[in-house]
């Protein structure tokens, strides 16, 4: 029976869709809150997340960009937001697909359903190591030939970033949007300082974190590793 976490703040939805997967023999729990689906799947695993963008506290954006940081449980935006701007911005944080209201339940449990056949039988990454920099995404710790340092958010959600996309390029712009947000105002300044500030934790490992010349930067696997 595949497990679905459902995060959704209407009730009424919630019941249509939970209603409907049940009947397809899918186990449906839901919550409210971005923060309460952020708490359970800290205990719990689940096959795929149907996550709503507007909701109070913490919007879907932002429990996207969280989940992304230590699952690759496969994730599906069901909301009103239309705008071609608002889907691209869930594909960048990792979404894997994109429902508008109002839409068929009949298209959304095959969208459902692909998704985690796909997904089935590949392990979701607890622990990523490259080189002698060890992260535990469910405790959070990040590790250097074997000893334990401690990162800033950012920093830290910066590395696991570069881990996930090891000796790929990535462009300042991908990890604006990807820590930040289109909304971000900043500069590429501020990627530059935090870029510097994790060298500078990661000692004499961060130097595996290459300057790309008027692009971004690249985690670089050691040969030996390849």
């Amino acid at each position: 029976m595949d497990k679905i976490l459902l995060v959704e703040d209407e009730k009424r939805m919630q019941e249509i869709i939970s209603d409907y997967f049940q009947v397809k023999d899918c186990k449906v729990i839901c919550v409210n809150q971005g923060r309460e689906a952020l708490s359970i799947l800290e205990k719990e695993s689940f096959d795929l997340i149907l996550l709503d963008v507007m909701m109070p506290g913490i919007d879907g954006f932002t429990v996207c960009k969280e989940v992304r940081l230590r699952y690759e449980t496969p994730i599906i935006f069901i909301t009103a937001k239309s705008d071609e701007e608002d889907q691209l911005y869930g594909y960048e944080l990792g979404a894997d697909d994109y429902v508008t209201k109002p839409f068929s339940l009949g298209v959304l449990y095959a969208k459902a359903i692909s998704l985690i056949k796909r997904a089935k039988g590949t392990l979701i990454e607890d622990k990523l190591k490259v080189n002698d920099i060890c992260v535990d995404c469910k405790k959070l710790e990040v590790t250097v030939g074997g000893e334990e340092i401690k990162l800033a958010p950012m920093e830290y959600r910066m590395l696991v970033y570069f881990m996930r996309n090891k000796n790929q390029v990535i462009t300042r712009d991908q990890l604006i949007v990807r820590l930040w947000g289109y909304d971000f105002e900043g500069n590429d300044r501020v990627i530059d300082t935090h870029v510097k500030k994790l060298r500078k934790a990661l000692g004499k490992s961060g130097k595996a974190i290459r300057t790309i010349m008027k692009v971004g930067y690249m985690l670089e696997v050691a040969t030996n590793e390849k």
